[in-house]
């Protein structure tokens, strides 16, 4: 049975603030790459397996950053974390907006990888450290509305200013706008550090040994990449798929992912309000399995009026961030205190990895004869999905055993803790 929820305090209102203002500006800058991506195979002459590879190369480095940096997660204030990797997030994409080559690119995105993939790792951390399992799925529900905002405000306007001076240009609006989140931070949030108390490994690699070879553990990270790989294949050459096959110009590109986004905005704090009343694991079930039929819908849809595409896309968002948000608030149940950075850390690298990885597959299926030309085998890539997804719905199961478990568990302390007190 769930915990009744509870009120947020205003110092956790401001933490789901800044964090959903952090993830705002990482989203944005993974996000724009789609919407930009016709666009940059055009002005570079890349086909779309080097474009893979550009999306792959953030994602790659982003795995193993987190990684390495695993072992010491748990060994430091999650604050100075954030503003560390955060600082490193916004060099880097300063350094895609400098970029001419196909290669700069490249450069530019593993440096930003190295840095901003981490930085979802830490904020989990700080959310599991400073929220009650009970009101995670609100949490999650807030902080990814990030992912809704970006497409209602800085694709489109990252659209607007890309269509105007250069594709160069929303990466200087994501670093500009970072920067002034960075410095919210650093001005308004506490110190993250109940994590310190609890912690017995010494050594850094040792803590991260210990974390890996836990099979709670391990079953979390294979359903994580297992998600991450079906979810990053389609991602890439959305909006190559949208201008070539689908016949939306470059200017109702904005418009397509703003009403997208709006849809986001209603149905993510929805979400979240569910999966903190709801089985998640039901509402994950249930979101899946529609998800699956409207991809498979959008994957082999034809050119048709904007309005139609418009509403396939909200739907099709609606089931993807309908099975995250519960999956998401069902990871955090998963590790103990004293391991919540480690697990998250290489939770996030697996995810991230397993999106490059993804990424690579997917240029590798789809096809382009030339720049102008329609993309073909995408409609493959929507069955490459349902396959699976299929698998993630067991692993999902076993992920909600096992946090039901441990709130079991942890309730019996809890009762025999206040009876040794009495």
């Amino acid at each position: 049975m769930k915990q009744a929820s509870t009120a947020f305090s205003g110092h956790q209102k401001m933490i789901v603030a800044l964090l959903a203002l952090t993830q705002f500006t990482i989203i944005l800058d993974f996000m724009v790459m789609s919407p930009l991506g016709d666009m940059l195979m055009k002005s570079m002459s890349i086909k779309p397996n080097q474009f893979g590879l550009i999306v792959s190369a953030y994602a790659f480095s982003a795995g193993i950053s987190g990684l390495l940096t695993a072992g010491f997660a748990d060994r430091f204030d999650r604050k100075k974390l954030l503003v560390f990797f955060y600082t490193g997030f916004i060099a880097g994409t300063l350094c895609c907006g400098f970029a001419n080559t196909y290669y700069t690119m490249i450069a530019a995105r593993i440096i930003t990888g190295l840095f901003g993939g981490v930085i979802g790792s830490i904020s989990l951390a700080i959310i599991t450290d400073l929220f009650d399992i009970s009101q995670r799925g609100r949490v999650m529900g807030f902080v990814q509305m990030a992912f809704g905002a970006s497409q209602v405000l800085g694709i489109p306007i990252g659209l607007y200013l890309a269509n105007a001076w250069g594709w160069e240009a929303p990466f200087f609006l994501v670093a500009g706008i970072a920067a002034v989140v960075m410095l919210l931070i650093i001005l308004r949030m506490q110190p993250v550090i109940a994590h310190l108390a609890v912690q017995h490994d010494r050594n850094a690699f040792t803590h991260l040994w210990h974390t890996v070879k836990n099979s709670d553990y391990r079953v979390g990270f294979t359903t994580t990449a297992l998600m991450s790989i079906g979810g990053f294949m389609m991602m890439p050459f959305g909006s190559a798929f949208a201008v070539n096959n689908l016949h939306v110009t470059q200017e109702q590109l904005p418009l397509l992912f703003m009403v997208t986004g709006i849809g986001s905005l209603f149905i993510m704090p929805l979400v979240g309000k569910l999966s903190d009343k709801k089985d998640r694991f039901t509402l994950f079930t249930i979101a899946s399995i529609y998800a699956l039929v409207i991809i498979i819908i959008y994957t082999h849809l034809s050119p048709h009026p904007l309005w139609i595409i418009m509403c396939l896309n909200v739907l099709m968002m609606a089931g993807i961030m309908g099975r995250m948000i519960p999956f998401t608030a069902l990871t955090t149940g998963i590790p103990d205190l004293s391991d919540r950075g480690a697990f998250m850390s290489v939770n996030s690298s697996l995810q991230q990895i397993a999106g490059g990885i993804a990424a690579v597959i997917g240029g590798m299926i789809v096809t382009q004869k030339d720049k102008f030309s329609p993309i073909e085998h995408y409609d493959t890539l929507g069955w490459v999905i349902v396959g699976l997804t299929l698998p993630c719905i067991y692993l999902v199961y076993r992920v909600s055993m096992i946090v039901k478990r441990k709130l079991a568990q942890g309730a019996v302390a809890n009762a025999a803790g206040m009876m040794a007190e009495a």
